[in-house]
């Protein structure tokens, strides 16, 4: 394959995975899906990591992306469990 087509293909797909990471935020939903809002809303951040307090903006972000990705990802291994075949162990209530 031609080396400017797998290059095309691997962009397309991270353009794709950056929309994705909008919509998994609920920024489509709570815009409206309104582009300029969305924009305003990216241009912002920007400005905001450009400034002074960018490295803390970034480390904040980038925690509070880690806790989501990681208790997406506690849910999803919870959920093939359950449709594993133990139905028990997911149907026990906790302990106190």
């Amino acid at each position: 394959m031609r080396t400017w087509l797998v290059e095309r293909r691997q962009r397309t797909r991270h353009l794709i995975e950056l929309g994705g990471l909008v919509v998994k935020a609920g920024i489509v939903e709570l815009t409206g899906d309104d582009r300029a809002t969305i924009y305003g809303a990216l241009l912002w951040t920007a400005d905001k990591l450009q400034s002074s307090e960018g490295e803390h903006a970034r480390d904040l972000w980038a925690a509070k992306g880690k806790q989501a990705f990681d208790a997406e990802r506690h849910e999803d291994q919870k959920r093939s469990e359950c449709s594993g075949g133990r139905q028990a162990a997911c149907n026990a209530k906790p302990s106190i």
